[in-house]
């Protein structure tokens, strides 16, 4: 598998492990507490091995930056969560560098 889809499928699963977070209840809830550690557990298996052909600091930004633009999208879809007009540039200009790296950088080809 190419690194793209590694990094791709720890991206799904570190988003649906933090969505599943607040549902947790500080792991006191079993079923919420399984789905975050499973979740993670993923991310991390597939990170490790996307990071054998993605560089560590492009990776971990596309990671980090794909990650929070996801979660904010299902905080306001399912949580009700609204962002202010800052907030909603901040992650605009995250989104924008993610796709800068992954459309111009060649540091990423690596």
């Amino acid at each position: 598998m190419n690194g793209g889809v590694l990094l791709a499928i720890a991206i799904v699963g570190e988003v649906v492990a933090t969505s599943f977070l607040r549902a947790s209840n500080g792991f006191t809830e079993l079923v919420p507490t399984l789905v975050v550690v499973i979740g993670y557990a993923i991310t991390f298996y597939f990170f490790s091995l996307a990071l054998q052909t993605i560089p560590v600091g492009i990776g971990y930004a596309i990671w980090s930056g794909t990650g929070i633009v996801l979660i904010a999208l299902i905080a306001y879809f399912v949580h009700g969560q609204t962002l202010d007009l800052p907030a909603m540039i901040g992650m605009g200009l995250i989104l924008s560098g993610v796709l800068v790296i992954n459309l111009f950088s060649k540091s990423a080809a690596h």
